[in-house]
């Protein structure tokens, strides 16, 4: 995306077209952005989402706006035979295909491009789903929420990481100082697109978190949804399942 390009448009699909080409023009340097902007704490966070996925020990599983494969990489700790990361990114994808052919991992995982709204899969098709950093991306949030849910086999779990907005004091002021200020900061410092760490950190600024997070999943019809709060309320992990 070009510097000049916002990435907020009127029509829905314009915005999901400028965030594919965002996503695809930091792909090289998201991995070694993450890090530094989340002082690595979010590899702590993606273990815990590990550990309750492995605990339903799934045979399969669907990683949504997989990216670059973190997550994806993280879950062949788990019982799954096999697993699909889904990006609408071809540029994050083409990143995480190397990773994982680089671990030796692409006979388990399986890369592919797709849009979380129109989910390319057949009803009741997996274990477990899960979406790391990636809901608030969703252009329609309840179509997406509700494309897993049918995807998801009964008695399946999805889990959610997605940043949040401490509520606290001092942590809630702390936040949006760094949110505000220091994340926008790095992003233009260190990224080709001058715009995308701006737009994540407004994006996760408005988007919806804790019981209204938890009363829209409830809506869309998951049951047994809970959230659990991580360091001071930064991000949040959400579980939940199929009836």
């Amino acid at each position: 995306m070009s510097k000049n390009v916002k990435p907020y448009k009127d029509s829905e699909l314009d915005k999901k077209e400028q965030v594919t080409k965002m996503f695809d023009t930091i792909s090289e340097e998201y991995d070694g952005l993450n890090r530094v902007i989340s002082f690595g704490i979010d590899i702590k966070w993606r273990n815990k989402v590990v550990k309750l996925v492995a605990e339903t020990q799934p045979e399969n599983i669907l990683d949504i706006a997989t990216g670059t494969g973190d997550l994806a990489i993280s879950l062949t700790e788990t019982s799954a035979k096999e697993i699909i990361g889904l990006d609408i990114s071809d540029g994050m994808l083409e990143v995480g295909r190397k990773k994982i052919k680089s671990k030796s991992l692409d006979g388990i995982i399986k890369m592919v491009i797709g849009d979380s709204e129109d989910l390319p899969f057949e009803d009741n098709t997996f274990d477990a789903i899960t979406v790391a950093f990636g809901v608030r991306n969703f252009m329609n949030l309840k179509k997406g929420l509700a494309e897993i849910l049918r995807v998801l086999k009964p008695g399946g779990i999805f889990v959610i990481l997605e940043t949040s907005v401490p509520t606290k004091t001092p942590f809630r002021q702390g936040y949006r100082l760094y949110s505000k200020f220091i994340l926008p900061t790095i992003g233009k410092t260190f990224s080709k697109d001058k715009s995308a760490y701006k737009y994540l950190s407004e994006s996760a600024s408005v988007f919806p978190f804790g019981e209204e997070l938890n009363n829209i999943l409830r809506e869309i019809g998951f049951i047994n949804v809970e959230d659990k709060p991580q360091t001071f309320g930064v991000a949040t992990i959400y579980t939940s399942s199929k009836a």
